[in-house]
């Protein structure tokens, strides 16, 4: 299925803000337009008036369970408005729940804590920008996506939340409010989309001092647009659908598409050095930018020359590149863009098993003729997406009439153990039509067969919605996370079988009965690939499921280490995963860290404590924090 990529509304975001009517811009030639574009942005200050305040998403965006079927709300993505008949019976097969109960959904907090902003820094702080203590503002803010932020927020017990938050507009505002945070020794929490997974933005539960949270959603214009250069200079604070949906109005793509750029910022991508879901395309975070600006307690760090590549000692754009928000404000980017593709066509791939499937991506890779997009689903995420089907089409299709009788009967595929592959390909006619006769011809070679256009685009949007299952998982007693690593592709299938076999040992030593574990290959590399891992359990008998969830997946995090696989491929070390940061990074690593925050943050001002910069030991010493207040 092709379609004309110039009229490729961005199907994840709010249909009624998807024209390039939000903004005005002058045209000064065919070439540039160097009139700041300020845009307009679909999610609002108040967060909570269009995004849920107790999970992930927008609020009139959920799974509801209906007598016996179950549906999605809302109109803003492919299976909304649509029943899922197939849901809770896989629901019911899979945890054992009792979906007859009504769901748990939390009350909104009335009570907060109080702020410990004083008033005069308070009113310093409004003579820069727009300040609020609000309860709810500061709430929102005091969290990312974790499994433990959501359960916190569900029950209103975080230890510590921001005291106030901050909207600046400007690089110049942020320079005054980190100044002003030098001057009067309080906390800085930069907060783009509030869409980490990996504890980073959460406060230091300890932290005495104020935090102030500053939130950069209202630096959201693109400076300026090179067209003949192909640049743009745009504020860290923008969300990834609407950065995309200004770009497409005027003909081009950044093509950055991580699962949460409906929500997650620009800046937030430098913070935690991302990935999309595009990027055999168009590339990583670090393969996009050309130039960054950063706010420090030191200064403004900036390269004085914006040039495609410079031999002038370490890169320190790869010092902010990760740095997770400890060592400065991100306020400009400039980025690489590109014409938007004249052709954009999903495909799809059936295979008998998961190493068939693996042994086609390797030799994708090997040959580099990775499309935009390639991702590998297990057998338990195809049946997943059984699940997921409406009364017509998704993933079913593969299993439906004349082609399940040919995958099954003719081609002797086991519905247990069958694979599926999903594909992106973007370019010319010509090129997408030679990409997919290649790619058809080696997925032959290791038994895979095409299984359709329409059941690739379903997978691929699919993935926008995987994320609203934990919500409704949590309503009733099922507890459920994903997480991700980077492997070698000589260790890929054994990382794999191994993580899957200790989660699966892990759960018969706790007496879990009812659970899913699975995994899909999603990005693919010639040295190696990401593997993203997906679990979920029956938590009632459980005090607190929230604790034992994170012990399983410690142990799995354990195996994945001791199988060769990275830290993270994306989501970033953050405070949960700081247990393997020095033993990844070696001691020097560490030390080199520690240097950094030195010279860039002597007085611990964006004290978030991620990565090696520990709460309360004596690395508090070695970079010289000391309280002003």
């Amino acid at each position: 299925m092709s379609q004309n990529a110039n009229n490729d509304n961005i199907r994840t975001g709010d249909k009624k803000n998807s024209s390039s009517a939000t903004t005005k811009r002058s045209e000064i030639n065919n070439n540039s337009d160097s009139t700041v574009i300020k845009v307009k942005s679909v999610i609002p200050r108040r967060r909570q008036d269009i995004l849920k305040w107790y999970g992930w998403g927008y609020k009139d965006s959920m799974f509801q369970l209906d007598g016996d079927v179950a549906y999605f709300t809302g109109n803003r993505y492919l299976i909304a408005g649509k029943s899922l008949p197939h849901l809770q019976n896989w629901a019911y097969e899979n945890f054992k729940v009792d979906l007859k109960k009504p769901p748990k959904i939390p009350e909104m907090p009335t009570s907060f804590p109080e702020t410990r902003l004083p008033a005069d820094i308070r009113q310093e702080l409004e003579g820069i920008a727009s300040v609020s203590v609000d309860g709810m503002d500061r709430l929102i803010r005091a969290h990312g996506q974790t499994l433990k932020d959501i359960s916190d927020l569900r029950g209103n017990k975080f230890p510590r939340i921001p005291d106030a938050v901050i909207w600046p507009e400007s690089h110049e505002q942020v320079e005054q409010i980190v100044k002003c945070a030098s001057k009067h020794g309080f906390v800085i929490i930069p907060f783009g989309g509030g869409t980490s997974v990996s504890g980073a933005v959460t406060c230091p539960p300890k932290e005495q001092r104020p935090i102030v949270v500053l939130d950069t959603s209202d630096m959201n214009s693109i400076l300026w647009l090179d067209k003949e250069q192909l640049l743009a200079r745009v504020q860290a604070g923008i969300i990834g659908q609407d950065l995309e949906r200004e770009m497409r109005a005027r003909g081009f793509t950044v093509g950055h598409e991580p699962d949460s750029y409906e929500f997650s910022t620009l800046g937030g991508w430098v913070a935690t050095r991302a990935s999309g879901m595009k990027k055999n395309t168009y590339g990583n975070i670090e393969d996009l930018i050309v130039q960054t600006k950063v706010v420090t307690a030191r200064g403004v760090l900036e390269k004085s020359c914006r040039v495609p590549r410079i031999s002038c000692g370490p890169e320190f754009e790869h010092i902010v590149m990760g740095s997770e928000g400890c060592l400065g404000v991100v306020t400009e980017v400039t980025l690489k863009i590109r014409p938007l593709p004249p052709v954009v066509q999903y495909g799809s791939l059936v295979f008998p098993d998961w190493d068939s499937g693996v042994q086609f991506e390797r030799e994708v890779a090997r040959q580099r003729l990775q499309p935009s997009s390639i991702r590998l689903m297990d057998n338990e995420q195809f049946r997943f997406g059984q699940a997921l089907k409406t009364e017509s089409s998704w993933g079913g299709v593969f299993l439906d009439g004349l082609k399940r009788i040919y995958i099954t009967r003719i081609k002797g595929f086991d519905p247990t153990k069958l694979c599926v592959v999903t594909l992106l390909m973007e370019g010319t006619a010509e090129d997408v039509a030679e990409r997919e006769k290649k790619l058809n011809s080696i997925a032959a070679q290791f038994g895979g067969i095409p299984a359709g256009a329409e059941n690739g685009e379903r997978g691929y949007t699919l993935t926008f919605v995987i994320a609203y299952l934990r919500d409704v998982a949590m309503e009733y007693g099922i507890v459920a996370e994903s997480f991700e690593t980077s492997v070698p592709w000589d260790r890929t299938a054994a990382l794999c079988s191994r993580v899957k076999r200790r989660i699966r040992d892990e759960c018969a030593a706790r007496g879990i009965q009812h659970y899913l574990i699975s995994c899909r290959l999603t990005q693919t590399y010639d040295a190696g690939c990401c593997i993203y891992f997906y679990f979920a359990h029956n938590s009632e008998k459980f005090i607190d499921p929230v604790a034992t969830y994170e012990e399983i997946e410690e142990a799995a995090r354990d195996e994945i280490i001791a199988s060769g696989g990275s830290i993270s491929h994306h989501h970033g070390v953050g405070k949960l995963r700081k247990k393997w940061y020095t033993d990844t990074v070696s001691e020097p690593g560490r030390q080199l860290l520690l240097a950094a925050k030195r010279a860039l943050d002597p007085d611990n001002i964006f004290a978030l404590r991620n990565m090696a910069l520990d709460e309360y030991d004596g690395d508090q010493e070695d970079i010289g924090i000391k309280s002003k207040l």
